[in-house]
């Protein structure tokens, strides 16, 4: 499964593509950063980051995205930002009929360290040594797209369990439901 991360943001948005192996082995293809400059209209900042995300989504044709879910911030520009990068990356996502699945920060932590409290430092040194770079990515903002492709490959297998599980307990309720119905 080839799994493109990404850590939305204005400024800096990380990208990165991995595939996965058997168990829990993953490999790096590709990581880069694309940068918008804070003085340029938000329009502007956002086309940027679209045209680069569509280069990469045509480029690397991955599966899946796994997208950074936005969270509660004290500064409500950045959030706001943020979801902004984040919904035309979705978007294009979309218009390919590609999978999205958005990971918190603590669930991408969580799974790369054991720790969904870690520091950026931590996820960097993890993420070094789960892909076996030969050094460390920077800035963070691609070892965090890195760090979320790996969550969601190493999530993916349980989602897709629940979400299986879900469809039947589902469908189990609706015959029920029907065999009430009918006795009423």
């Amino acid at each position: 499964m080839r799994v493109m991360g990404v850590d939305p943001g204005l400024t800096r948005c990380g990208l990165s593509l991995v595939e996965s192996g058997r168990g829990r082995q993953i490999t790096a293809l590709d990581v880069d950063v694309v940068r918008t400059p804070s003085g340029d209209p938000l329009h502007r900042r956002l086309l940027a980051i679209s045209d680069a995300v569509d280069h990469w989504l045509d480029t690397h044709h991955p599966d899946v995205l796994a997208i950074e879910r936005v969270f509660s911030q004290l500064n409500v520009s950045t959030v706001m930002g943020t979801a902004q990068a984040g919904g035309v990356i979705a978007l294009a996502a979309a218009k390919r009929d590609i999978d999205v699945h958005f990971h918190t920060p603590s669930e991408v932590k969580a799974a790369v360290t054991g720790n969904g409290n870690a520091d950026k430092a931590q996820v960097t040194a993890m993420v070094t040594r789960i892909l076996a770079l030969q050094a460390k990515p920077t800035p963070a903002d691609a070892a965090d797209a890195l760090a979320l492709a790996i969550c969601h490959c190493w999530r993916a297998p349980m989602l897709a369990r629940m979400a299986a599980a879900e469809a039947q307990a589902a469908q189990q309720r609706s015959k029920y439901l029907a065999k009430v119905k009918a006795v009423r």
